[in-house]
């Protein structure tokens, strides 16, 4: 093996002892850190690529070594639902905070988008194909047929964020009312996870 191993050049081994979470994220970004709760539970002398490579190959059928990179991927697991967690709580903290801002901006800019989108956008793209289709106007009916899937695309990405902002605004009202954020469905399911490990 050369000198300059990497935690990469481990992820397909690992893999094959059976803990292929874990060997694909020896190959990602968080490749050390990965790497070092490998090392710790195969034991190695220090945490190294090098070092992990030695111990796997020192004795490749001992099924000891698959047990540990099993057991590592379970630490692994329960530290990405420890960021989980505390990414869930981050978001919340923020939440709370703008919940609490007196920004004028902070606060209007959720009920303008909604009053654009149905009081002028809405209105005026029915009334345009409305009077295509009456007046028979064969350019505009071929256009707006031409750029239906762009235009339901378009809607649909509007109409999205639309519903995003409904369902957070009642969070936030029955928060204001109880003191306590209501978790999102992402929060919820997220929270699902953590309790399961």
């Amino acid at each position: 093996m050369s000198e300059s191993l990497d935690w990469g050049d481990l992820a397909a081994r690992v893999i094959g002892l059976g803990a292929p979470v874990l060997g694909g994220a020896l190959g990602g970004p968080f490749g050390a850190a990965a790497g070092k709760i490998l090392a710790d539970a195969l034991g190695t002398a220090s945490p190294d690529p090098q070092a992990v490579h030695d111990q796997i190959e020192a004795t490749p059928a001992d099924p000891s070594i698959a047990a540990a990179a099993r057991q590592a991927e379970s630490q692994w697991l329960a530290a990405l639902s420890e960021i989980g967690r505390a990414q869930v709580a981050e978001v919340g903290a923020t939440q709370r905070a703008e919940i609490a801002s007196d920004d004028p901006l902070q606060r209007w800019w959720r009920p303008l988008y909604a009053l654009e989108l149905s009081m002028l956008e809405c209105p005026a793209f029915a009334v345009t194909l409305l009077r295509a289709l009456w007046s028979g106007h064969e350019a505009g009916i071929n256009g707006f047929a031409n750029l239906s899937a762009l235009l339901m695309a378009y809607f649909g990405a509007r109409f999205g964020v639309l519903g995003v902002y409904v369902s957070g605004r009642s969070r936030e009202k029955q928060a204001c009312a109880t003191g306590e954020w209501v978790p999102s469905v992402v929060d919820r399911l997220v929270q699902g996870v953590v309790k399961k490990k």
